[in-house]
């Protein structure tokens, strides 16, 4: 599956201090979906990040400071839309998230199945599964989600993400939050009537660096989480969004 004249695919990969990792996350996704725009989102990186990304053929977005994943996802949702893209990707810098299933990713979204597909590591056995401590938050944000947005979510941290123009239109608002974007982001494509799927895909254990996703206090993450979830269940409903829809997406 390449992307044709009528389904213009971005391929978003944020990324912080993802030197040693991010020039084979784009190579992957290259070689996974020819012909595809790749944005690096260099979140204020204090390595050489941006010139890996630029050295592997991406186009490179820098911040002059870290502004968190959430952050760095909307300048590429932005991006998108000012290219005139129909649809996004989003991956993680740090290589946890296999490229090889963009194309899987992107399938139901691609065809009209769906507005969102997100990549769940959890719908088949085997593989990669996070420490104890962090599957037992993955559990009680999936029960959250499950119960808010009234469709069953069995990965609701997964990054690895594919989005129509619709999704991207609601990403590009000041709904999205620009710190933890997790199950609250699934509530919130809920709420603003966007139907979700998810696919099976396959993750590795995130490396020892300073990636994103690393440092967080797991007590701050979960209060948090908690309070964007309250905010987004009870919060206005997201306000109209543009259909954007082409061939493919009827």
């Amino acid at each position: 599956m390449e992307h044709t004249p009528t389904n213009r695919v971005l391929i978003i990969i944020p990324a912080f201090d993802e030197e040693p990792h991010v020039a084979a996350v784009v190579r992957g996704a290259r070689d996974a979906f020819p012909g595809a725009e790749i944005l690096v989102v260099d979140d204020g990186s204090t390595d050489r990040t941006g010139e890996m990304a630029l050295g592997a053929g991406a186009r490179v977005a820098r911040h002059p400071f870290n502004m968190g994943y959430g952050a760095a996802l909307q300048t590429g949702f932005i991006y998108a839309l000012s290219r005139g893209c129909t649809h996004a990707v989003t991956l993680d810098g740090d290589g946890q998230h296999d490229p090889a299933f963009i194309p899987g990713l992107l399938a139901p979204v691609l065809e009209g199945r769906a507005d969102v597909a997100v990549g769940s590591r959890f719908l088949e056995k085997g593989g990669y599964r996070p420490p104890f401590r962090r599957r037992a938050g993955m559990l009680l944000f999936g029960f959250l989600a499950s119960a808010l947005s009234g469709r069953r979510v069995t990965d609701p941290t997964s990054g690895f993400q594919a989005v129509n123009r619709r999704a991207l239109s609601l990403f590009a608002t000041r709904h999205y939050p620009q710190d933890f974007p997790d199950a609250d982001v699934l509530i919130l494509l809920s709420r603003a009537g966007l139907s979700v799927t998810e696919v099976p895909v396959s993750m590795r254990p995130a490396p020892d660096s300073s990636s994103m996703h690393s440092g967080f206090k797991p007590l701050y993450y979960v209060f948090k989480m908690l309070l964007s979830i309250a905010l987004a269940a009870a919060g206005d409903r997201p306000p109209g969004l543009e259909s954007g829809r082409g061939k493919g997406e009827e």
